[in-house]
C-alpha cells in the first residue's frame, strides 16, 4: 500500500510548491493609510542660470516628470565607466550629470540622469520679456540609471546625496536601531562599481544632511549625537560633526546648534540655525587651517541678516562670494530661492520671478557656479503644465509578505466587511470607492467628517463623526451612521449633546458601537446601541482624567484597542492599550518611549496583529527641508498582540497615519485619479510663517 501511494504524494507536493497561492497558506490582505499632503507634491528638479537677466525660458526641468523627484546634486565629474552611458548621442553632447532622490514604483531610490540640451532661438512678446528674442534650451537626450535603493528594500533616502568619483554618500534608514523613538537615519557610502556599502555614522547615532568637502576628504553632517531626538518637529537641535569620508573616522563636533552644512572650501562651510531672535539664518563656520577641529577652535559668524528667514544654504565653490539659500520673506506665503552676496550683503531673487506662487526647496549649485538647482511642484510652473501620475491609490512596496500596502489620497480609510469597498473622508466630505479604485462617489459633500467604520452586518452602512477635528472635550462633535446605498442619502445622529463624540467602531455582531466622548470632562470610551444610538443603551467603558481615543473593535469581539495618554495625562504622549468590552483585562500594547506617540490602532482581519502609526522610528530628515507636516515622524507599523514581530512598513519623513486593514489582497499597482486634481495645493511649514507684530511693533516669527 505504501508503494502504491508514494508517487501520488510526491506529485501533490510538486504541484503545491509551484502554486504561488498554495505556497503561502496565510490569507493575503491589504493595508491602506494616509500621508498628509504627499499626493499633492509632484516634485521635479529644475535649475536657473545665476547671471542671466530674468527670463522664464531659462528655467530647465532636469528630471523626467515621473513620480516625485527632489534633493539634487550636480556631479562635478563622472570618471567611472559604470556611470557613463553607451549612447553615442549623449557622449558627444555637453551634458548635465544630476544625482537625486526619487520615489517611484512604490519605493525610494537615488538616480543619476545624464541630460544634454540643445539651444534654439525663439521670439517672445515684450510684455513678457525685456527683449524680443531669447535662447531656449530644450532636452535633447537623457540617460538614466538607478544608483541605490528601489527594488523593494523598504528604506528611505530623503536627504541630498553626493557623488565623489564612484562613491555615493547618502542617508538611509536601512538599519533598525532596536530602540524606540530613535532615528534610523544614518550616512552610508556605496562604491557604485562594486556595490560595496559601508556605514559612516556610528551605531546609536542619527545623522542628517551630509555634505562632502570639495576635495572629498571630509564629510559634515547635522547630527543628534548621543543626546537623541527629543520630539522636535520644527528644528531638531542638531550639532554639526565632521569626519573622514573614506571610513567615518576622525569624527569630531565642530558646531553646536546647526544643520544643513554646505562646504565653501576645505576650511569653511555654511549652515543654518534658528537664532535667538526667531529668524532662521545662514551662518559660516571657519575651521582651523591645521585641521585640528573642535567646537572651541571653530569661528562662527552670521551671514544672512535678520528680517527674513534664510535656510538650506548651498555654497558656490567657483564663486565663493555667493551662497544660494531658500527664503521666506515677510508678506510672502512661499519659500523661494535667492542668491546672497556675502561681500555686498545683498540678495538676488531667482525663482520668484519665474514661479511666484510655488514653493521652491533646497538649492544646490553647479560645479562652475553658473546654475542653481532646486525642486518644486511641476504643476505650478509658468506654463501651467498638467501634472502627470495623479494617483488616488499609490502602491508602496513592503517586505511584509502577503500584504498589499497603499497610500490613499484621503483620510481615515476603512474597508467594508468583504473588502470590496473603501470609505474615507476628504476633510471635508464623505466618500466611498471600490477597492480597485473604480466607482468613486461623493456621499455627503461638505460634511466635516473624520474617521470611518463599516457595519459588519448591515450592508452599505458607514459610521463616522461630524464636527471639528482636534477639538476640546465640549466641542460639538457627534457620531452618525450613513446608508451610502440609499436612494436619498442622509445621516442619522446616534449621540446626544455633541460633547466630542468620535471614532466609532462596530462590534462584529453589529449590535454595538464603541466610541470616545468628552461628556465626563475627559475623553473616555463608551459603548452604545448600533441602531438607536445612546438612546437605546449606553455604557461607560473607561473612566479617568485622561484621553482614551481612536478605538477599534477586534474581529472576534473580545478586545477593543485604543490610544491613550493615561500613563501621562495631558502630556501629548500616547500609547496603545487593549481592554475587554466588559471593562476587564486592560493592558498596554506598545509605547514608543517617554513622551512618544503611538496612535490609530486597527486589527488585522484575523485578529492576530494590529497596524498603527508611531514615532517609534523618530525622524528621518530635517523638518525644514520638507513641506508642512504636523507630525513629520509618523510611520506605519504592524505588531502581534503579544508585542512580538514589530515591523516597519513605511520609511519617509512624512506624516503617515490612520491605517486600516482589509480582508482582501488589492493588486499591487497604482490607481490614477479619474478626475483632474490640483496637485500643488500643499502648505509650507506653518511654524515658519511670519506672524503679526507684537505690542512693541517687532515682527514675531518662527514659532
Amino acid at each position: 500500500m505504501k508503494s502504491n501511494h508514494q508517487p501520488i504524494i510526491i506529485f501533490i507536493i510538486i504541484i503545491t510548491i509551484n502554486n504561488p497561492i498554495s505556497a503561502n497558506p496565510d490569507p493575503k490582505t491589504s493595508i491602506v493609510f494616509t500621508t498628509l499632503g504627499r499626493t499633492r507634491y509632484a516634485f521635479d528638479i529644475f535649475s536657473l542660470p545665476v547671471n542671466s537677466p530674468f527670463n522664464p525660458t531659462t528655467e530647465l526641468q532636469l528630471t523626467d516628470g515621473k513620480s516625485v523627484n527632489f534633493n539634487g546634486h550636480f556631479a562635478s565629474s563622472v570618471n567611472d565607466q559604470t556611470l557613463i552611458t553607451d549612447d553615442p548621442t549623449v557622449k558627444n553632447q555637453p551634458a548635465t550629470h544630476l544625482v537625486y532622490v526619487t520615489e517611484r514604483n512604490g519605493s525610494s531610490a537615488i538616480y543619476m540622469d545624464v541630460v544634454s540640451y540643445s539651444k534654439t532661438e525663439s521670439t517672445r512678446s515684450r510684455s513678457v520679456l525685456e527683449t524680443d528674442r531669447s535662447v531656449v534650451e530644450t532636452e535633447l537626450t537623457r540617460s538614466q540609471r538607478r544608483l541605490v535603493g528601489g527594488g523593494g528594500e523598504g528604506i528611505s533616502m530623503k536627504d541630498r546625496p553626493s557623488l565623489v568619483g564612484d562613491e555615493l554618500i547618502y542617508v538611509s534608514t536601512r538599519e533598525e536601531t532596536g530602540v524606540g523613538r530613535t532615528s534610523w537615519a544614518a550616512v552610508y557610502t556605496t562604491q557604485l562599481s562594486t556595490g560595496l556599502t559601508r556605514r559612516l555614522t556610528p551605531k546609536g547615532v542619527a545623522d542628517f544632511s551630509p555634505a562632502v568637502s570639495p576635495s572629498g576628504l571630509w564629510t559634515a553632517v547635522a547630527s543628534l549625537g548621543e543626546k537623541g531626538w527629543g520630539g522636535e518637529v520644527e528644528e531638531l537641535n542638531t550639532d554639526i560633526y565632521v569626519f573622514l569620508t573614506r571610513n567615518g573616522s576622525g569624527r569630531v563636533k565642530v558646531v553646536e546648534h546647526g544643520g544643513w552644512p554646505s562646504w565653501v572650501d576645505e576650511e569653511r562651510f555654511y549652515f543654518h540655525r534658528r537664532g535667538d531672535d526667531g529668524w532662521w539664518s545662514v551662518y559660516m563656520a571657519i575651521l582651523s587651517i591645521d585641521g585640528s577641529f573642535s567646537v572651541d577652535s571653530v569661528v562662527i559668524r552670521r551671514v544672512t541678516p535678520p528680517g527674513l528667514h534664510s535656510f538650506t544654504p548651498a555654497a558656490s565653490v567657483a564663486n565663493k562670494n555667493i551662497v544660494a539659500v531658500a527664503t521666506r520673506r515677510p508678506g510672502s506665503d512661499y519659500r523661494h530661492i535667492e542668491l546672497y552676496d556675502i561681500v555686498s550683503g545683498s540678495f538676488k531673487e531667482l525663482t520668484r520671478l519665474v514661479a511666484p506662487r510655488a514653493h521652491h526647496f533646497n538649492p544646490f549649485m553647479s560645479p562652475d557656479s553658473k546654475r542653481v538647482g532646486y525642486h518644486r511642484c511641476r504643476g505650478s510652473g509658468r506654463k501651467g503644465k498638467m501634472v502627470k501620475n495623479d494617483l488616488f491609490l499609490e502602491n508602496i512596496q513592503t517586505q511584509r509578505p502577503g500584504i498589499s500596502l497603499f497610500r490613499i489620497d484621503g483620510s481615515f480609510p476603512s474597508f467594508s466587511k468583504d473588502g470590496d469597498r473603501i470609505a474615507y473622508v476628504g476633510l471635508p466630505g464623505l466618500y466611498v470607492v471600490n477597492s480597485d479604485g473604480s466607482n468613486h462617489r461623493e456621499i455627503i459633500p461638505d460634511l466635516t467628517a473624520f474617521s470611518t467604520a463599516w457595519d459588519p452586518k448591515r450592508k452599505g452602512v458607514v459610521y463616522t463623526s461630524i464636527g471639528p477635528t482636534f477639538a476640546s472635550v465640549d466641542t460639538g462633535v457627534d457620531v452618525v451612521s450613513v446608508d451610502i446605498d440609499a436612494d436619498q442619502i442622509s445621516y442619522t445622529k446616534l449621540t446626544i449633546g455633541g460633547q466630542n463624540n468620535a471614532f466609532p467602531s462596530v462590534s462584529p455582531d453589529g449590535k454595538w458601537v464603541v466610541f470616545r466622548s468628552g461628556r465626563s470632562g475627559y475623553k473616555n470610551l463608551y459603548i452604545m446601541d448600533a441602531f438607536e444610538g445612546e438612546k437605546g443603551g449606553l455604557t461607560q467603558l473607561t473612566n479617568g482624567p485622561w484621553s482614551d481615543t481612536m478605538c477599534n473593535w477586534s474581529p472576534d469581539g473580545d478586545w477593543i484597542a485604543f490610544a491613550s495618554d493615561r500613563h501621562s495625562p495631558g502630556s501629548g504622549s500616547f500609547a496603545l492599550y487593549m481592554i475587554h468590552p466588559n471593562g476587564t483585562g486592560l493592558r498596554q500594547l506598545i509605547h514608543s518611549g517617554e513622551a512618544g506617540r503611538t496612535n490609530h490602532p486597527w486589527f488585522s482581519p484575523d485578529g492576530k496583529y494590529i497596524v498603527f502609526t508611531s514615532d517609534y522610528a523618530a525622524v528621518s530628515a530635517e523638518p525644514i527641508s520638507n513641506s508642512h507636516h504636523y507630525q513629520p515622524y509618523g510611520e506605519i507599523f504592524t505588531m502581534k498582540l503579544d508585542g512580538s514581530e514589530l515591523t516597519r512598513l513605511t520609511h519617509n519623513s512624512y506624516e503617515d497615519g490612520t491605517p486600516s486593514w482589509g480582508p482582501i489582497y488589492m493588486m499591487p499597482k497604482n490607481v490614477e485619479w479619474s478626475i483632474g486634481e490640483q496637485k500643488c495645493s500643499f502648505e509650507d511649514c506653518q511654524w515658519l510663517a511670519i506672524t503679526n507684530s507684537d505690542d512693541d511693533g517687532k515682527i514675531k516669527c518662527g514659532g
